[in-house]
């Protein structure tokens, strides 16, 4: 009787918690036995590692072999169970022997279960490494919990994972390749990060002209951190306004990019540019699950793709009501939680909104361009479709015109490099004063930093009370009057800034 042990990780939201891979092999009937709480995938491992061996010069075992996957209350999903699970055979068969790995022996002969190193891949049948999705979530839970481990992953998957600072990352080619590593024979050599990947110049703010007031509230959403709803006709300029709102956004610093590009690389296909901020755009027909996360095996939604970048909701009415309803508490919050029967799964979901919407069903409500079709019934039963809970935690909401008929010879708008300078500025001011962005603010810090002089003071109680906010509402005008001014490099809150963030708030029906 023989038993292997070995290190590997599973993969809860962008966690990886540990799993301990038992192989046990005993004389009688052949068999391949998995427990554990498997998924589909990781059962049909048995198949995929029995071929591998095979094709790559091993033989398979005659006997009972039976596989834990430790602890057997954690979901286990995909195949990068694959490699671990196919040493864990050579070393119970006694086909090799890896000192890396067996440096502490039991009185049965089973390796230690403390070794440093921590596999996952996925085998196909010829005995390759198959890249696998999460590698650099694994390497950045990995590095938190066990910095000194030895993490070894399919070669395409290490070097997206070879960009956490301080951990020690191989990848392999095919199963002999590890299999020489591991005892010693090869120095696969640790891994080189993957260059990042080229792309072109983000859209420039220059390519929209005139619409002078939704530019400028999209420098104060960029500044503050605030979220966006715009409102106008078709063809406005509504959707190119919100494509260049990331070019607007300072740069990620290196450990939000190492969290973005972990979360993009839990999607499927081809990996992000590594260092962009996120621009999700789904569209009006998402389903809530899609949006915010979920299914019976959970996963992240279009907000936790979004996170620390733009979520841009196109033809906001025509998204369903149940579905705009989920977002509330992660506007709120930056996070959401699945919860099922057996587990819950954290996402981070920190994102900012921008949303567009026509002021009618035909579009046209309000504009001098086109003669509108919609009853006023119609009229407010499309707006109606946006509930007041939701239209509270839009900081910004703001017409955006027809464009006049000489707007081909309107000058280029300011390109984004020279309002991006004005936004970094006033976020540079909002870190060294509070330690994050107005629209992050605090109750308590908004009566600490968001105070206005008392001509501002007493416009804001005037709005409160003309347009009957509410206290989210009153708060959420203080922090963009705290942006506006940040813009202005104003030390309090005077009158024009707080007259500013009002306009920003009028209610949805008075517009248009």
């Amino acid at each position: 009787m023989t038993l292997a042990v070995l290190a590997s990780c599973a993969l809860t939201g962008i966690d990886a918690p540990p799993v301990r891979v038992e192989v046990h092999l005993a004389p009688g009937l052949p068999s391949f036995t998995m427990v554990g709480l498997a998924d589909t995938e990781v059962r049909e491992s048995r198949e995929r590692v029995r071929a591998a061996l095979l094709s790559s010069g091993y033989e398979f075992p005659a006997g009972r072999v039976t596989v834990n996957l430790a602890p057997a209350d954690l979901p286990k999903e995909s195949g990068r169970f694959d490699l671990p699970i196919a040493i864990g055979v050579l070393l119970a068969s006694g086909q090799v022997a890896m000192p890396a790995l067996a440096a502490r022996k039991g009185r049965d002969g089973s390796s230690s279960p403390l070794s440093r190193w921590v596999l996952a891949g996925e085998l196909s049948l010829t005995g390759a490494l198959v890249p696998i999705a999460g590698a650099l979530a694994i390497a950045l839970s990995l590095s938190r919990r066990q910095p000194d481990a030895d993490l070894l992953l399919p070669a395409a998957s290490a070097r997206l994972a070879a960009r956490v600072p301080g951990l020690r990352i191989y990848g392999a080619a095919t199963l002999q390749d590890v299999v020489a590593q591991l005892e010693e024979k090869a120095d696969l050599g640790m891994a080189a990060a993957a260059p990042d990947t080229a792309t072109s110049d983000p859209p420039c703010l220059a390519d929209v002209r005139g619409q002078y007031g939704a530019r400028r509230a999209l420098e104060v959403a960029a500044a503050g951190g605030h979220n966006l709803l715009m409102l106008g006709p078709p063809g406005s300029g509504k959707s190119m306004l919100a494509q260049r709102l990331p070019g607007l956004l300072p740069p990620l610093r290196h450990d939000e990019a190492l969290e973005a590009a972990a979360i993009a690389g839990l999607a499927p296909g081809p990996p992000a540019p590594f260092g962009l901020r996120p621009f999700r755009a789904p569209h009006h027909s998402i389903s809530a699950s899609a949006l915010v996360g979920g299914g019976s095996r959970p996963r992240p939604g279009e907000i936790t793709f979004a996170h620390l970048g733009v979520l841009f909701l196109d033809e906001l009415p025509e998204f369903g009501r149940h579905v705009l309803e989920t977002l509330r508490e992660p506007l709120e919050t930056g996070r959401v939680s699945i919860a099922r029967t057996l587990h819950r799964t954290d996402y981070p979901a920190r994102f900012q909104l921008v949303a567009a919407m026509n002021p009618c069903r035909c579009g046209w409500h309000g504009s001098t361009v086109r003669a509108c079709r919609c009853t006023p019934d119609q009229v407010a039963a499309y707006r109606g479709r946006l509930s007041g809970p939701l239209l509270d935690r839009i900081d910004l909401q703001v017409e955006v015109p027809a464009a006049p008929d000489d707007w081909a010879d309107l000058p280029p708008g300011e390109p984004t490099a020279a309002v991006r300078q004005r936004v970094e500025a006033a976020l540079a001011l909002q870190y060294d004063r509070q330690g994050c962005a107005n629209a992050a603010l605090s109750p308590g810090q908004v009566d600490a930093y968001c105070r206005p002089d008392a001509g501002a003071r007493a416009l804001w109680k005037q709005a409160m009370k003309q347009f009957a906010w509410s206290a989210r509402t009153a708060h959420r005008v203080l922090k963009v009057a705290r942006t506006v001014a940040d813009l202005a490099g104003a030390a309090e809150i005077d009158g024009m800034h707080m007259a500013e963030a009002v306009q920003f708030r009028r209610p949805l029906r008075e517009q248009s």
